[in-house]
């Protein structure tokens, strides 16, 4: 393999948050790979649209991650996928595979960069302006002050035993367990001590915030970001 992959980050969803970097790479590559079945509902896609719309002429290759637990099938998926992009390199294309927020972040990405790195191919990393940093900005609040600790946590797994943790907790990823979140931190009998926070399609048009446990919308989707914090 003689070219590089980029695992670039595009952001949370505002094309003004696209990095000069983020965006110099990927108007130099030869393809351009999005981890969805089409680029109609590729968010990263669109969020580079906005400020590039020639990207609609590059070439694009569609390879869906398959939103699942199973670790044979998701091996399977991740061998076939880096053999496509190791074929690309191969034929000395320079690669980009663009992912919402930041690459280094319960990303696709990292498997496939894991794999090229593995067989000494080149890959880098190009960072995105992470999602609950945006959303902290568009609530107006800290994450996180003097020695106050801040964990980042996968909202689809088990997450009672995460409300014990001191400091800020973000909430990730928590799609359709957003009802058992919810449900979870009712039950919490140091509810009473916290704030919580959600912003879904953040920097979207469709953007939507919610202020306390009882307005968070358990239906609001898969780019939901919930925050709780320790009150003042």
């Amino acid at each position: 393999m003689s070219k590089v992959l980029y695992g670039i980050g595009v952001g949370p969803g505002d094309p003004e948050l696209l990095t000069l970097k983020a965006l110099r790479c990927i108007k130099e590559s030869d393809i351009i790979i999005l981890p969805t079945e089409s680029k109609e509902e590729c968010y990263a896609y669109h969020i580079v649209e906005k400020v590039y719309p020639q990207i609609k002429e590059k070439e694009i290759k569609c390879m869906p991650f398959p939103m699942i637990k199973d670790k044979e099938i998701l091996k399977k998926t991740h061998d076939e996928i880096y053999k496509d992009i190791a074929g690309f390199l191969a034929k000395d294309k320079t690669v980009a595979f663009l992912v919402i927020g930041d690459p280094s972040i319960y990303s696709t990405y990292s498997y496939i960069h894991a794999r090229v790195s593995e067989d000494k191919g080149t890959a880098v990393m190009i960072s995105g302006i992470p999602s609950f940093c945006a959303v902290a900005a568009a609530l107006g609040i800290s994450l996180g002050d003097n020695s106050d600790e801040i964990h980042i946590i996968p909202g689809s797994y088990d997450v009672v035993h995460t409300l014990e943790l001191d400091g800020t907790k973000i909430y990730m990823k928590s799609g359709k367990n957003l009802a058992q979140l919810k449900k979870t931190l009712l039950e919490y009998e140091g509810l009473e001590g916290l704030e919580v926070y959600a912003v879904s399609n953040c920097g979207m048009k469709e953007e939507s915030i919610s202020i306390g446990l009882n307005n968070l919308d358990t239906e609001s989707g898969y780019l939901t970001i919930v925050i709780v914090k320790e009150k003042v």
